[in-house]
């Protein structure tokens, strides 16, 4: 009886319990990733200390959490939703945008979450280029950062982290690749999906050289070939990353990374942000259009240098 009585709830549960939500698709059968999406988000990629190894806020926490990190809208602006913050710019209002809200403590998971520590190795490379840098910051334009010189920011990724704004990407799908369009600089990366090899070992690229595959409805994307001034957060040529792409609901997608380069990190480490789906549209971002900054960064260089030089009497060597 009792065995029958336990058939009988499983049952009634399997019969109340919500139907399993399943991904639109494209034409050949694959989930449909296409859209414009956003990561802006409250989520530190490093867990705060004082948490420890807590991954996950209760659902108390994290709406506190959010109260103290969001600048609420007046309910009229924001449609009556939480799910939006205050965010202007000049020129580029999205004080509709949605956040990407999510219960975890941090990007990265696991009990660390926190980047692992740097190898010996790497901590001797960045303190031999920050010496060889040092008086040397402000001599040319190849002395400042690739970011600073509208190459590439790190927000393209991979991994594609958060930048702060402009968070906003396009994601365009074929049965041979996929391709993604980042906001902030504008740089597309194109993901072939018919089974390529990488690129040759002395083939190096600012984005990597990336190459997707299809595991049941999560597109797997594998990144390798980065060039030697790659820097996401230390790395240099040997970074190698693993992303995963899985359409959760109609508005989301889980984007999980893995990141590895044992020339820099102690151990490999994993991350993990959603997509939040968006009516955009995506502005054009022309950094150097406006890249102000950088010509005025040296200008003042040189003027420092000739105010030194007519107090000192001593022509700088550079």
């Amino acid at each position: 009886m009792i065995g029958r009585w336990l058939v009988a709830m499983g049952l009634a549960a399997a019969a109340s319990a919500p139907p399993a939500w399943t991904p639109p698709r494209t034409p050949d059968g694959r989930p449909d990733l296409q859209g414009i999406w956003t990561n802006a988000t409250i989520t530190p990629l490093e867990r705060p200390r004082e948490l420890g190894a807590k991954e996950y806020y209760t659902e108390e926490e994290a709406a506190e959490y959010r109260k103290k990190a969001l600048v609420p809208l007046p309910t009229a602006e924001r449609g009556g939703t939480e799910a939006h913050y205050e965010f202007t710019q000049f020129g580029l209002d999205r004080s509709q945008a949605p956040i990407a809200f999510s219960m975890r403590t941090s990007m990265i998971v696991g009990p660390e979450g926190r980047v692992p520590p740097l190898t010996q190795e790497a901590q001797q490379r960045n303190a031999e280029r920050a010496a060889r840098n040092k008086g040397h910051e402000f001599d040319g334009p190849e002395n400042r950062t690739i970011q600073e010189r509208c190459i590439v920011w790190g927000n393209e990724g991979p991994p594609m982290l958060p930048p702060g704004y402009n968070s906003f990407l396009q994601i365009v799908q074929t049965p041979a690749s996929v391709a993604i369009m980042q906001e902030m600089i504008h740089d597309v990366r194109i993901i072939p999906l018919d089974g390529r090899p990488h690129a040759p070992a002395n083939v190096r690229r600012w984005l990597g050289d990336s190459r997707g595959r299809w595991e049941g409805d999560t597109l797997v994307v594998d990144t390798t070939n980065f060039t030697d001034q790659t820097n996401f957060r230390g790395s240099r040529e040997n970074l190698h990353v693993v992303e995963r792409f899985t359409r959760v609901d109609d508005g989301t997608i889980r984007y999980q990374f893995t990141v590895d380069d044992p020339t820099t990190w102690a151990k490999a480490w994993s991350g993990e942000l959603p997509l939040v789906k968006d009516k955009g549209p995506i502005y054009e971002y022309a950094c150097h259009e406006g890249n102000y900054g950088l010509a005025n960064n040296l200008r003042g260089a040189r003027a420092k240098e000739k105010a030194d030089e007519a107090k000192t009497g001593k022509k700088d060597p550079k």
